[in-house]
């Protein structure tokens, strides 16, 4: 009989070696790599074994042409942001992931769909690993949430809580965590790679023999991905981040990843009292305390997925105290803040090398296209010249090295939002071919380099 040995993995890829590092040798982070115990083969497979429990007849091969082609029903959630993510709706035997910073509320969210879920399309397990069954019901009654459909299991082992599902046949089942679920075939603590890996093949396994949607709760490292081997995220069909700044009330739901979708999908929420809402409108959220006239404010028409946005980009430069002047960006990526400065100080004049520069998007949101490139650099011009931008004017637009202005895509849709929010001028990248469809009312600003918009916005 084979005997089992100790193995050294590597908590963050999944590297595996014979002997203790203090540096895997694989990503090159520090302290990740902990012992594990690889047990001695049984006779039965786990997986086999787990299809057993859940009472999952054996697989058999399909010949191409007999395989079914029809397309099952979207189970629809009564949450509009939540189906937008998911591409439409939930896809019945997929297996998602839902990872987020600590108190963003991942429980919460999936606390709300499952009781809609339960009182319309019926039985849906709820299993935690982190709270009692009272603590769930407690934040049920803070939500108002009664589904008699739903069930609630305070469960840490997989074969339990598999023998529960072949008991119920939910059609949604819910881990709260993926880290707290642990198999006893596998020697070795909860949350470290062998067990995450396992337990989610095994629920990957039961979803798409049976149908049952899965949702998994994930935690998240320090860098903001979701913790355990990265072949987690291969294994799921969607995966999801919750995002949101503690210190402020909107949640982003983004999408990286969807079998069934589009993605870099995004649903904005509001964290409120009764638990998570959703933004119908987030455009006049995030610009609703907006200070007209104020000197280093830009509106900004962004994309996420395929919807348009318009978030309020500030800018404060101030005469630096030290010898080397410092760029602060929130919600913006610092080499595209460290660009937008270069160019303003070689093409445009400013003195910004003795300037220190900080750049915040509002409302907590992380803006990464290019297409906001405009909208910072006439920010930052801006409160340098301590000259506001008129408040009717939206700004869309790519600056390139040489301060030009370059075109971005989907205008049509940047347009029509803006003039649905008020807007009456937009300044934008000067195109070959006349735009179609503008909206009524809405008058464009056409540019070709920084030099014409600042002429254009600050004369």
């Amino acid at each position: 009989m084979a005997k089992a040995r100790k193995k050294y993995v590597c908590q963050n890829c999944g590297w595996q070696g014979a002997r203790m590092m203090g540096r895997c040798p694989n990503c090159g982070e520090f302290g990740t790599i902990e012992e594990e115990i690889e047990a001695a083969p049984v006779k039965v497979s786990a997986r086999a074994a787990s299809r057993q429990i859940a009472g999952v007849p054996r697989s058999q091969p399909t010949r191409l042409t007999e395989v079914d082609t029809q397309q099952e029903d979207r189970v629809v959630v009564p949450i509009t942001e939540f189906n937008r993510v998911l591409g439409g709706g939930l896809v019945p035997g997929s297996i998602s992931l839902l990872g987020g910073e600590p108190g963003a509320g991942k429980s919460t969210l999936l606390l709300q769909v499952a009781a809609l879920l339960a009182e319309i399309y019926g039985r849906v397990l709820y299993v935690s690993g982190e709270e009692s069954a009272r603590q769930i019901k407690m934040r049920a009654e803070r939500l108002r949430l009664n589904a008699d459909e739903l069930f609630l299991l305070t469960e840490t082992n997989l074969g339990t809580i598999l023998e529960h599902v072949s008991e119920i046949q939910p059609r949604v089942l819910i881990v709260d965590s993926i880290q707290t679920t642990y198999t006893e075939e596998i020697d070795s603590s909860p949350g470290l790679v062998s067990q995450v890996r396992e337990c989610a093949s095994r629920l990957q396994s039961l979803a798409k023999t049976t149908g049952v949607s899965v949702f998994l709760i994930g935690h998240v490292t320090k860098e903001g991905s979701i913790a355990g081997p990265r072949v987690l995220e291969h294994i799921v069909d969607t995966v999801l981040y919750l995002e949101g700044d503690p210190f402020q009330a909107f949640r982003l739901l983004r999408s990286v990843k969807n079998r069934f979708g589009a993605t870099s999908e995004v649903g904005v929420f509001e964290m409120v009292g009764s638990g998570m809402v959703e933004v119908p409108n987030p455009s006049e959220a995030f610009l609703a305390e907006r200070v007209v006239n104020a000197p280093g404010s830009a509106i900004a028409v962004t994309m996420e997925g395929t919807r348009p946005l318009l978030v309020e980009v500030q800018a404060l430069t101030s005469l630096t105290a030290f010898g080397n002047a410092r760029r602060t960006p929130n919600g913006v990526d610092i080499n595209r803040l460290l660009l937008v400065g270069a160019v303003l100080s070689k093409r445009a004049g400013f003195k910004l090398y003795e300037q220190d520069i900080f750049v915040n998007v509002v409302g907590g949101l992380k803006v990464s296209e290019p297409a906001s490139d405009l909208a910072m650099a006439m920010a930052i011009a801006s409160s340098y010249a301590d000259k506001p931008i008129p408040a009717d004017v939206a700004i869309i637009g790519e600056v390139g090295l040489s301060g030009e202005v370059r075109t971005v895509n989907q205008i049509g849709m940047r347009l029509n939002e803006a003039a649905k929010i008020g807007f009456k001028r937009v300044l934008l990248p000067r195109m070959r071919r006349k735009l179609e469809d503008v909206p009524t009312g809405l008058k464009l600003i056409p540019v070709r380099s920084i030099a014409e918009a600042l002429q254009a916005v600050m004369p």
